[in-house]
């Protein structure tokens, strides 16, 4: 699936045309897109102008009309301009560009359009109230679902509002008249000033299309004919990031403008590694996003978005991975204040799970369930939900590694804290750190390792788990401080994992393998990435380079999906999903260079 290029506008590359069907169309900063996904597995007849301040709220549904009826249309789109396009000799079109990040100017030649009410009903706690504004003619409708405004201003041709200050079910529709039109939809909070227009939609449609090609050359300076989906990478990036609002303190990129529109405690840091060599305060404030929520036992949350913080389940502790594969893709070393800042954020992450989530006794910290590892069902937790796990043990391995050297770089501990390996309070040396890691490497092979294969134990009756999921063999991010025959063996079984197209979560012929089984099975990007680089760590530089090979070749065939069905690449469920757009963009720009 990967995107053609469209013609330059104004001098300036329109960037890649892609699918509104697969891809929403948005701009960064904005809450806003259009597209036909409205919901969970929803998906309308016709595209809708959709909110994602309060959760992912459908608002407007736009028809395209033709002497007063519902006409098909063909939809294109490009970073700055989305075109419906109505078959027959004359030129009927309308377009959509984003002016800003919470207006969006429509233009109309030969065909009409409807506004409607995606729902039709009101009630006291729900749906959408139109009425006319007395001061400037505009038609505005107040949202219950997402707490907003969303003024309909014309600025040429006329709009018949129907359904003005009903209540209950009804009927609410503005509709823009005239052969050639033009009007601006804002989503705003109480008031403004009446809209006034600055400049000419085909300037805002080149604005939008530089501000994405500088983004472009800035994350993948490096692209060539070698990445074809680099543009279209990037760009379901740039659309997904969303201005601070709500519980995001920073610009976040979210997950998806589809609906899985949060940012999720480990997704942010493939995302924050896609940012950091071209744009890296953008790529520190991917980082740094949910540690502004972490809790006071040290946990961060689950998710993050507009309206809720869940701190339910956690994620997995890949933040010392992140940290150190970001500093080493900056051209300029971070400070000593942000060097700081990522250490005390590393460290309460690191004691909540030394003591928060390790049996008295015990060495290896355990998950409560699969969603604390991000492989929500993985078969690695059939047997039991709570389990002290290898994945969880190699990725604090190389966590405690990280701080230890930052310790040495600081000088010193900046904060007094616990020791968890003892009672009291110390400033904790490179030397402390380093212990707890052996110890805890040490533990993952004495306790985990079967002598042919690592298994998840239940901390109190040991039962081990299958070994037919690919989970366990993350641990091979922490291959430099594993035996010699753990890391072969390891390095062996993947075979029976890897399809044409990547390694699949579930072994292909497994009985519990299932094609469109979450992580039972379909290929994920960052499954694939943190094997990419623990071949790597384990001097596997051929098979790591087969396996990036295959995965991105999986993108350029068949888009930036949630995961992918492992047998015929086919994308399954959220089709614009940022942390495959970012691991392809890491892992074309190390195949590049």
């Amino acid at each position: 699936m990967s995107a053609a290029t469209s013609p330059a506008v104004a001098g300036v590359s329109a960037g890649p045309l892609f699918d509104v069907q697969e891809v929403p169309f948005s701009r960064r900063g904005s809450w806003l897109d259009l597209s036909p996904v409205i919901g969970l597995h929803q998906r309308a007849d016709d595209v809708h102008l959709v909110s994602h301040q309060t959760g992912m709220h459908p608002v407007l549904r736009l028809v395209p009309t033709l002497a007063g009826e519902r006409v098909a249309t063909t939809l294109t789109a490009t970073p700055g301009v989305l075109t419906w396009t109505a078959d027959g000799e004359a030129v009927r079109t309308i377009e959509a560009a984003f002016e800003s990040v919470d207006a969006v100017r429509l233009r109309g030649r030969g065909l009409g359009l409807v506004l409607a009410d995606p729902s039709s009903s009101l009630t006291p706690f729900t749906g959408l109230y139109l009425f006319r504004d007395p001061i400037d003619g505009s038609a505005v409708l107040t949202s219950y679902e997402t707490g907003r405004r969303y003024r309909i201003t014309a600025l040429t041709g006329e709009l018949d509002v129907l359904g003005a200050e009903a209540l209950g079910e009804a009927t609410r529709t503005v509709t823009v008249v005239g052969d050639e039109w033009e009007l601006v939809v804002e989503e705003l909070e109480t008031a403004r000033p009446p809209y006034r227009r600055r400049r000419a939609f085909d300037d805002v449609v080149t604005t939008s299309a530089h501000d994405f090609a500088t983004y472009l050359d800035q994350v993948a300076p490096w692209r060539d004919g070698s990445t074809p989906a680099a543009a279209l990478a990037a760009y379901v990036m740039w659309s997904a990031t969303v201005r601070p609002a709500g519980f995001l303190g920073r610009e976040a990129v979210l997950m998806s403008k589809h609906w899985m529109d949060k940012v999720w405690s480990w997704d942010h840091c493939f995302n924050a590694l896609a940012l950091a060599p071209g744009r890296p305060a953008e790529a520190l404030d991917q980082l740094l996003l949910p540690f502004d929520h972490q809790d006071a036992s040290g946990a961060m949350p689950d998710s993050v978005t507009h309206s809720e913080v869940l701190h339910n389940f956690v994620k997995p502790p890949i933040h010392g991975w992140a940290v150190a594969r970001l500093r080493a893709s900056l051209d300029e070393p971070l400070d000593a204040a942000t060097l700081r800042e990522l250490y005390d954020a590393l460290v309460r992450w690191t004691d909540f799970w030394l003591t928060s989530r390790r049996v008295p006794g015990h060495v290896l910290p355990h998950y409560q369930h699969g969603n604390d590892s991000g492989w929500d069902n993985a078969t690695m937790f059939d047997a039991d939900r709570v389990v002290e796990a290898p994945d969880l043990a190699a990725f604090l391995v190389v966590q405690l590694d990280v701080l230890a050297g930052l310790v040495d770089e600081l000088g010193s501990e900046p904060e007094t804290g616990t020791d968890p390996a003892a009672d009291g309070a110390h400033r904790r040396t490179a030397a402390d750190w380093a212990a707890l890691r052996d110890q805890l490497a040490a533990a993952l092979v004495e306790q985990l390792w079967t002598g042919s294969a690592l298994v998840a134990r239940n901390p109190v009756s040991g039962r081990a788990s299958t070994t037919t999921s690919l989970l366990p063999h993350l641990a091979l991010l922490a291959a430099e401080h594993l035996p010699a025959d753990v890391v072969d063996a390891l390095v062996e079984q993947l075979d029976a994992f890897l399809t044409p197209w990547g390694p699949a979560t579930e072994r292909p012929d497994s009985p519990q393998y299932e094609p469109d089984g979450y992580w039972r099975g379909p290929i994920w990007a960052p499954s694939t990435m943190l094997l990419v680089d623990g071949l790597r760590r384990a001097g596997r530089d051929g098979l790591a380079d087969e396996v990036s090979t295959r995965f991105r070749r999986l993108c350029e065939a068949h888009g930036f999906a949630e995961n992918f069905d492992a047998l015929t690449g086919e994308g399954l469920r959220d089709r614009a999903y940022t942390w495959t757009a970012s691991c392809y963009l890491v892992l074309a720009r190390e195949a590049v260079r």
